[in-house]
């Protein structure tokens, strides 16, 4: 099978991330990337003296030898990079969120398609051994139905110039949550407040509603003077918490819950009982999710598959993002879900 030749776009944040994992993969070569910062162009030849660099990602186009290209670049640059990718025959990642818009995505989605290219967004947590078995957990039935799930990812800073906190943070939870439930919320509520730079909240709340009851909760903050990164799953028979912050016990299973009488003939009678039952870690083998996910983008590049988290699951998440936005400033009125088709 012919290797595969990978470029990234953005040397900031989390590109370095992706070189080091593509560099690690050995069906594909990293050969090229792109910043407009002379000096993370140079650490990168630095780390990896084989690789080449330019400051101009144009270059990456007209180049037969680029096969697929991964972008992690601001994300109101997302669309106009990934849609002259694409244009230029490439197969294309994209960092979370995957555009700006739910219209911008269905764009992309349709010239993805209409290009034969592989389209995939960078859904991390959807690779991560923890979240996969939290999966498996609730697929077993062990926790029961899913009554609703509250997460919290706060920390101090960092501040973004062109998204509010929600399309920061959010993303990630919201991926997570539509894994693991395999639907899509019918509305959604959301507040917010912007304190230090104007119409750009830095901490918000936001509620999706199911058509069957379920509802998830989602705080996220940049002025919390604690890092955390927790979700909470109440089930009919046993509750789960997921601290992505432990270091060994990531995920922790609660059998406690409450049970209602089964018949009472006057108010006095009526009383819930409460059960209080054992707490255990399950075991979890862990590995790297990043080079899960890139080579899982790799593979489906070369046998021509369709991504987990492809550009599909990218829309869903925008379109929720998109629907927060709106309630926010509608003073957290509810916005209702217009499913995307696939």
């Amino acid at each position: 099978m012919k290797t595969t030749n990978v470029a990234v776009i953005g040397c900031g944040y989390w590109g370095p991330n992706l070189i080091r994992n593509f560099n690690h993969i050995s069906s594909c070569n990293m050969k090229i990337c792109s910043d407009l910062d002379e000096n993370r162009l140079k650490r990168m030849k630095q780390l990896y003296p084989s690789i080449e660099t330019t400051k101009n990602y144009q270059d990456l186009l007209s180049s037969d030898d680029i096969d697929v290209v991964a972008i992690a670049t601001p994300v109101r640059t997302h669309y106009e990079i990934a849609k002259n990718c694409l244009n230029a025959g490439k197969h294309v990642m994209i960092e979370k969120p995957i555009t700006s818009s739910v219209a911008e995505c269905n764009e992309l989605i349709r010239l993805a398609k209409e290009k034969n290219k592989v389209l995939m967004v960078g859904h991390t947590f959807e690779y991560t051994a923890s979240v996969n078995k939290i999966k498996e957990i609730i697929e077993s039935g062990e926790i029961g139905d899913i009554l609703y799930i509250a997460s919290t990812r706060v920390n101090l800073g960092l501040f973004q110039d062109d998204i509010n906190v929600v399309w920061d943070l959010a993303p990630h939870d919201i991926s997570i949550m539509l894994y693991l439930l395999g639907k899509m919320p019918v509305s959604v509520n959301a507040q917010g407040k912007a304190h230090y730079k104007r119409n750009i909240e830095d901490v918000a709340w936001v509620s999706m509603n199911f058509n069957d009851g379920l509802i998830a909760f989602l705080h996220n903050s940049w002025l919390d003077p604690y890092k955390i990164r927790k979700m909470t799953l109440v089930g009919s028979k046993k509750m789960l918490v997921y601290n992505d912050i432990e270091t060994n016990e990531k995920i922790k299973i609660f059998d406690k819950g409450i049970k209602v009488p089964p018949y009472y003939d006057t108010f006095a009678e009526f009383h819930f009982s409460y059960r209080y039952g054992d707490i255990y870690s399950p075991r979890i083998d862990e590995y790297e999710p990043l080079e899960k996910e890139c080579s899982h983008f790799i593979d489906c590049v070369q046998k021509n598959e369709t991504p987990l988290s492809d550009g599909y699951d990218g829309l869903k998440v925008v379109t929720i993002l998109e629907a927060a936005n709106d309630s926010i400033k509608n003073a957290g009125k509810a916005i209702p879900i217009t499913l995307p088709e696939s």
